[in-house]
């Protein structure tokens, strides 16, 4: 365990390392490269953030002051799998379910509803899935006093009745998507009333909520660079706590789905190596779930229609 006071001042920005820039956003409607409806849905503060290209931006003190309430997070020796495998390394594992929501996705969505706040959004608008993003920002949202709306993938929404109750604890709206809220839910329910939703639904629905209400923004829980960087708190901690420990890590493991609580462990430690600082046969290993790999197997998907 760390002392609160050790929690990260700054986040880390893996773009001024990275071996060439990012492509830009493009245009949806011209396929060039433009800003889009970006400015419509996020505050100015963290556009900056999605381009920055400094590499360590200071956490704001409000935020930070969040954080204590859960941070730093206990990082584990695993000696008892150790020992089922009967290996010799040594495995820690960095746990981030002493969150309020339980999970690691508050690190972003406090620092979301922060700068909303900051920037005067009233409301904020996301989707989720098994809830766990839709729980964190409607703790963040209340954290700070803004309302927010939760698009939940209907399917998700009958099954987990406990996460909705969660959302609506901490004050969040919470709607079956598709939903008659939107023109893209209603359109959907017209054709197909039974719809079980899907994640890509519930995104274009709360996106439209964003972007018909001028007193809210829309906020995402993975992907985008800017959400990646506030999970770094995770690595830079786990960098301090294995330095208490000794140790210093041959290979780091991690689930990805968008990618965000992997990227917030490794990335301080991939600034290590591109610094010199890391041996250079130090591996990042992300690990998928076979029922959707989007990452390992969508070039297999594409090049076997091809010859189809």
């Amino acid at each position: 365990m760390l002392d609160e006071e050790e929690i990260p001042k700054q986040w880390y920005c893996i773009l001024p390392d990275l071996p060439k820039p990012l492509p830009p956003f493009i245009e949806p409607e011209t396929r060039a490269p433009g800003v889009g409806i970006v400015p419509r849905l996020y505050p100015k503060e963290i556009i900056a953030q999605e381009l920055s290209k400094d590499r360590w931006i200071d956490i704001p003190d409000e935020v930070r002051e969040v954080y204590k309430l859960w941070r730093p997070t206990p990082l584990f020796r695993a000696i008892g799998l150790e020992k089922a495998l009967k290996t010799p390394a040594k495995i820690y594992y960095k746990y981030e379910g002493v969150s309020p929501p339980g999970s690691h996705k508050p690190n972003t969505a406090v620092a979301q509803a922060y700068y909303n706040l900051k920037e005067g959004a009233e409301r904020m608008a996301t989707e989720t899935g098994a809830g766990q993003w839709g729980s964190a920002l409607a703790f963040g949202c209340m954290t700070f006093g803004l309302k927010c709306t939760v698009y939940m993938v209907r399917v998700s929404y009958d099954q987990k009745p406990y996460r909705r109750v969660m959302m609506e604890s901490y004050g969040a709206d919470v709607y079956a998507s598709p939903s008659s809220q939107t023109e893209s839910g209603r359109g959907i329910l017209k054709d197909d009333p039974d719809s079980p939703g899907s994640l890509g639904i519930a995104i274009s629905e709360a996106v439209e909520d964003a972007l018909n209400h001028e007193d809210a923004n829309y906020g995402i829980g993975s992907v985008f660079n800017h959400v990646l960087m506030h999970q770094t708190v995770v690595g830079l901690e786990t960098k301090k706590q294995l330095e208490v420990a000794g140790d210093y890590p041959d290979v780091i493991y991690g689930c990805i789905g968008g990618g965000s609580s992997f990227s917030g462990l490794f990335w301080p430690f991939y600034y290590d190596r591109v610094s010199g600082k890391a041996p250079k046969d130090l591996r990042f290993v992300a690990i998928e779930a076979t029922a959707c790999p989007s990452v390992t197997r969508r070039r297999i998907h594409i090049r076997s229609r091809r010859h189809r």
